[in-house]
């Protein structure tokens, strides 16, 4: 094979594995240990298939048809069961993320998608929040210790549906006024993919949302959102999400996005008038009620496809 150029393993060491953590602690520089360390983890699975299946030991040897080779083999073991598609995808983002710190390039970068398929996560359990005795546990918590901010916004994300940055973010005062002519609200902040900027994203808000609307204006005072004004967003999402942690500490609540998920689940009850598949075990709406929700549910969530719906609400099956 001819090299292109840069030394072996273009000047990041002898050895492939070692060559790969050199460029990942040049990529992200000091700390993320942890994101280097899935990544090292990752990038040594693709450097024994280079070695053992290919003979490849010099990152300068590595070529798209070896990459496309990878995914191949990653395929056959999706389609066998024995990865699951959203690992076999992680591997492939490890390997763009690698190569393209080695090289300088993103020539080698492929679509993991498009290898080994897309994800098509399925919710396998009821979000524990649909059980308000559980998340006024935790609301309790973060009551006791004065952080209403954060029990505010925990609130919007189950009523609303909201991502934690999109409950963060969200013109609690233009919402309310938006509640209170047309009992519904236009989510724009802080969407995913700035998706808010360019379409409109109509959430109901029931006579509880917009009680609790009014109660986040006053926490709010003349401040546009709910992040207190000594705090940047980032700032913000670490305090938020370590008091959320500890309020929720052996209640079984994974994460703000339980509550999303459990708003998606009381959502399909009202449409359907049947219980979300998660929640009784399999469908009971007619495939003709249950689409008609994951239409209406995917873009109060802010999802193009319907199908991402089931990692809210369970399988359509």
């Amino acid at each position: 094979m001819s090299k292109v150029g840069g030394g072996r393993n273009f000047g990041y060491g002898k050895r492939l594995a070692w060559a790969g953590k050199n460029a990942l602690q040049d990529r992200y520089g000091p700390g993320h240990f942890g994101t280097v360390a899935s990544h090292l983890h990752r990038w040594n699975l693709f450097v024994s298939f280079l070695k053992t299946e290919c003979g490849v030991k010099d990152a300068r040897d590595i070529t798209i048809d070896l990459v496309d080779r990878y995914g191949s083999q990653l395929k056959q073991q999706v389609d066998t069961g024995s990865k699951k598609v959203a690992y076999a995808q992680n591997l492939l983002s490890t390997v763009n993320v690698v190569l393209t710190a080695l090289r300088g390039d993103n020539h080698l970068a492929v679509s993991p998608s498009t290898l080994v398929g897309e994800r098509t996560v399925v919710r396998e359990y009821s979000p524990r929040t649909v059980d308000y005795s559980q998340l006024n546990h935790a609301l309790k918590a973060l009551e006791s210790k004065n952080e209403r901010p954060v029990l505010l916004v925990a609130s919007l994300c189950r009523e609303l549906g909201l991502r934690f940055r999109e409950a963060s973010l969200l013109n609690v005062h233009t919402a309310l006024k938006q509640s209170r002519t047309g009992g519904r609200t236009n989510i724009s902040e802080g969407t995913k993919g700035g998706r808010g900027k360019h379409a409109d994203r109509w959430v109901s808000v029931s006579p509880q949302a917009q009680a609790l609307l009014q109660q986040a204006c006053g926490e709010a005072g003349p401040n546009k959102n709910l992040i207190p004004e000594q705090h940047n967003y980032v700032q913000w999402r670490n305090h938020a999400y370590a008091q959320w942690r500890l309020a929720t500490d052996k209640t079984g609540i994974r994460g703000f996005h339980d509550l999303r998920a459990a708003y998606a689940c009381e959502r399909y009850q009202q449409i359907t008038g049947r219980p979300a598949p998660v929640m009784s075990d399999g469908r009971t709406a007619t495939k003709a009620q249950d689409h008609h929700a994951r239409t209406i549910i995917a873009l109060e969530l802010g999802h193009n496809r319907i199908n991402v719906v089931s990692a809210y609400v369970g399988s359509a099956k």
